[in-house]
């Protein structure tokens, strides 16, 4: 079952044509990677998806419904989660209550969701049920600020999946992060895909995260999509390895 699906997106900024008919099919469940080099449109076509950005011409369906063109929060409350290379967290919020205001929002009780928090114990349930998902339970008490950049990734993605998303989309997941960090995020989100049926698609810099993890990738290249297909078709893909130069495409 196709749940994501791209068609003709075109997208330019002046007389820079960011994105010049883009497609991407994804399936249900599935793990799908975009990459490309500095420059090759990746973050302007997740924008585009997730309603921050209005595409020139082309169109977004999600589970067959046309979403092209709606603001993020409605796309939100459709079944898209989203985190972005800059981490988006409450830096002077509790690790515990950042989930938490993300969980009261998402349930249309934001307006001001701390002084709720003793009326609706089951969101604080849920609050540390997500926190052990990701691996922070324990750090649940901590301010947001003094997590590890790592730490803070993870926070993101528990905020993101508050919302209860079908499909999950990342942007860089483990951008600054240590080799160790890095391993750590890739075991969580291929767990979690796994257990809740999640499908991701992901932007990533690092090969070795890619191929561990995608089950089909998208490349990019100044706006074009040059190659798509499963990770052993795109490593030996000769318009991929001019792309990268033969840097990062390892055998």
């Amino acid at each position: 079952m196709v749940i994501l699906e791209v068609r003709g997106i075109v997208k330019s900024f002046g007389g820079l044509r960011a994105l010049q008919d883009v497609s991407l099919s994804v399936e249900k469940g599935e793990i799908r990677a975009v990459i490309g080099p500095n420059g090759a449109g990746k973050s302007t076509f997740f924008n585009v998806m997730t309603g921050l950005l209005a595409p020139d011409s082309g169109d977004v369906r999600f589970e067959g419904e046309q979403i092209t063109g709606l603001p993020p929060h409605r796309i939100i409350r459709k079944g898209i989660g989203r985190s972005f290379q800059i981490t988006n967290i409450f830096p002077r919020m509790s690790v515990f209550e950042n989930v938490q205001v993300a969980l009261f929002s998402h349930r249309g009780k934001g307006k001001n969701p701390l002084s709720l928090a003793r009326k609706f114990t089951e969101i604080g349930e849920e609050a540390l049920a997500l926190l052990e998902q990701v691996g922070l339970a324990e750090k649940y008490d901590s301010s947001a600020s003094v997590l590890s950049h790592g730490d803070q990734k993870r926070l993101e993605i528990a905020i993101s999946l508050a919302s209860g998303p079908k499909l999950l989309m990342l942007d860089e997941p483990t951008a600054g992060m240590s080799r160790f960090e890095s391993r750590e995020t890739v075991a969580l989100l291929r767990k979690i895909s796994r257990e809740q049926g999640l499908t991701l698609v992901f932007t990533e810099h690092d090969m070795d995260i890619v191929f561990a993890i995608s089950e089909k990738i998208t490349v990019l290249q100044q706006g074009v999509v040059i190659a798509d297909g499963p990770p052993r078709e795109i490593k030996a893909n000769p318009e991929v390895r001019k792309a990268y130069l033969g840097e990062e495409i390892s055998e």
